[in-house]
């Protein structure tokens, strides 16, 4: 049996309501399940499906792991029905993570649109885990409006720890006192040496696309940003062939990929 294959029986302990349609799981499988920032699992719900989730807890956690869902279709709207003591499935770990050794003494920006932020809180929580191998954390964050921030007590406590947070909403309301606008309206003021800089992405196809044009403009090369290209993926192990991306097949061959491998290839930003 190929390894990450099988399932492993999984309870839920505790459910998080993040907004109105963004829940996070905490899920303690039944044997250590571990995994590497960036890497994604299946989840399985018996009788209704399964489909492929990166964790958003930190990779040093291996007795419970979390999963952010957006409520957006058939499955998702089963999962957020879920209630403790459910018993799903989860197989992998499955795909390449961030390359977070090569980071190493570099400035790290990280950039989130949306229920985007949650592949990034791994990564996140992996490099404050090694906080003094960087130079400079920064975290650019945008949503829709106030009522759609996730994980809003963390991000006032990571900047509490050193991380350099930058947020923005699309809509503001009367009790918003920060910027409002699209996230990437805050990438020209972000000051980096672009000679030491890594950037990582993690949003809507769109707010990807126009991150990294305002980050190309600020000077960092293609060989510099790293994608978090999450869509499309079904099965996991490159069989099915829906997550096909040009000679790349998301699931295994990413889903994190460096700007420079997949630049220029038709469709990306679908």
């Amino acid at each position: 049996m190929r390894k990450g294959y099988k399932a492993v029986a999984t309870e839920l302990v505790r459910v998080i309501a993040e907004t109105e349609l963004v829940k996070t799981l905490v899920l303690k499988p039944k044997r250590v399940f571990s995994f590497k920032a960036g890497q994604f699992v299946e989840l399985l719900v018996p009788g209704v499906g399964e489909a492929p989730f990166t964790p958003s807890s930190s990779p040093f956690r291996s007795e419970q792991i979390e999963l952010t869902i957006m409520k957006a279709g058939r499955l998702s709207k089963q999962i957020h029905e879920l209630k403790p003591g459910a018993v799903m499935g989860l197989r992998g770990p499955y795909g390449k993570g961030y390359p977070i050794e090569e980071f190493f003494g570099k400035e790290l920006l990280i950039v989130g649109g949306g229920v985007g932020l949650a592949p990034l809180r791994s990564l996140l929580w992996s490099v404050l885990e090694n906080r003094n191998k960087f130079s400079k954390l920064i975290l650019v964050y945008g949503a829709k409006s106030p009522r759609d921030l996730i994980y809003r007590n963390e991000l006032e406590s990571w900047a509490k720890d050193g991380l350099s947070v930058h947020i923005s909403v699309d809509v503001g309301d009367e009790s918003w006192k920060g910027e409002v606008g699209v996230v990437t309206m805050l990438l020209p003021g972000i000051e980096v040496d672009v000679e030491r800089a890594i950037a990582v992405v993690c949003g809507p196809p769109v707010m990807m696309k126009f991150s990294v044009g305002e980050l190309l403009a600020k000077g960092l090369k293609p060989s510099q940003i790293y994608l978090s290209m999450e869509r499309n993926m079904s099965c996991g192990i490159g069989k099915c062939g829906h997550c096909r991306l040009g000679n790349y097949y998301i699931c295994t061959d990413g889903p994190v990929f460096r700007y420079d491998k997949v630049e220029g290839i038709s469709g990306l930003w679908d």
